[in-house]
């Protein structure tokens, strides 16, 4: 069985700080490419970030480049989301995403074909 879990959603003031992970089980987590995804309510799921099986390819959306770091842990088969500087467009549910078949990082939704259940992200103004 495949699962995907993210936790580290909260509650945060603009300004502040989370970090996100995503725990991954049931596949290869090493072997594939990994994403961030967010989904605020009325609006369309859209990319954050995502990153190789190497780790050593890694894309940003515009709107949270320099503020966001994605990073792994292989040996923890956990995926992470630094978020710094938080600022209240970033509210959404966060979703981690996983493509085990092009293994390709990229910010197209269609590319992924296990999700875990997501995790809140709110942050006040």
């Amino acid at each position: 069985q495949v699962q995907v879990v993210e936790s580290g959603g909260g509650l945060v003031q603009a300004g502040g700080s989370l970090r996100l992970s995503c725990t991954v089980s049931g596949f290869p987590f090493a072997a594939y490419a990994m994403a961030w995804f967010r989904q605020a309510p009325g609006k369309e799921r859209e990319g954050v970030s995502c990153i190789k099986w190497t780790g050593s390819s890694t894309v940003y959306s515009d709107s949270v480049k320099g503020r966001f770091t994605i990073s792994r842990d292989n040996s923890e088969n956990t995926l992470f989301l630094q978020m710094n500087n938080l600022k209240p467009e970033d509210s959404a549910m966060y979703y981690c995403a996983a493509d085990t078949t092009y293994r390709r990082c990229t910010l197209a939704t269609q590319n992924y074909n296990y999700w875990g259940q997501g995790t809140q992200v709110t942050v006040s103004s």
